[in-house]
This record gives structure tokens, sequence and C-alpha cells, in this order.
């Protein structure tokens, strides 16, 4: 199970852990939504990760059958998709704040 997913865990942050991305990258159980632009995207991404940018994010479609892990280059865009999800009342959505440059500094694999 998730850490910020936990079924009675008080969860003070709005970001997901290195191992939760990693799990939700190798399991699928959490949909990873990456929203840098598609040039980046296609530069090099999390395995299993959805683009949608946030020059065109909209909460609203979103998948709604899973958990969602945010991710952009470091974090700022991520968070700012974050509080468009919070702002739509949707409360099963976390962040990855060192994204895709941290995610690639902690040795983890990425897809073309």
């Amino acid at each position: 199970m998730f850490s910020f997913f936990r079924r009675g865990a008080a969860v003070a942050t709005d970001q997901a852990s290195h191992d939760d991305l990693a799990k939700a990258s190798q399991t699928g159980a959490c949909t990873i939504i990456d929203v840098r632009e598609p040039n980046e995207f296609a530069a090099g991404r999390v395995p299993g990760a959805r683009n949608m940018p946030l020059s065109r994010f909209n909460p609203a479609a979103l998948p709604q059958d899973k958990p969602i892990i945010l991710i952009c280059q470091a974090g700022g865009r991520s968070a700012r998709a974050l509080s468009a999800c919070r702002a739509a009342g949707l409360a099963d959505a976390r962040h990855y704040k060192p994204g895709t440059g941290g995610w690639i500094a902690k040795g983890s694999p990425i897809e073309k």
C-alpha cells in the first residue's frame, strides 16, 4: 500500500515519496501524470506516466479510478497542478516534489 494513501492514517503531506512513485511505476496502482510539456515528456519520463501538460491541465480530465501522482521536472509545476486538483475537490492526488530530475538522480529508469 502506498504510504500516503493508508486508510486510517493521518497524512500531513501532499508529497509522494520516491518509493511510492517507484511502486506506482512498477505496479500501476496509481496513475502517474507528468505535467511537463510534450517535448519534455518525449525526451524521457517515469515509466508508465501519462502526459497532461500544465498549460492545458484540467483536473476534471484526470482518471478517477486510482490515486494520482503528479510529476514535472523539478516540482514547481506539479505543485501548481496539485493546487488545481485540491481546488477541484480531488483528495486522492499527491506530487513527487523532486520531479523527473530527482527520479533520474536516484538512478531510477526513464522511458522515451
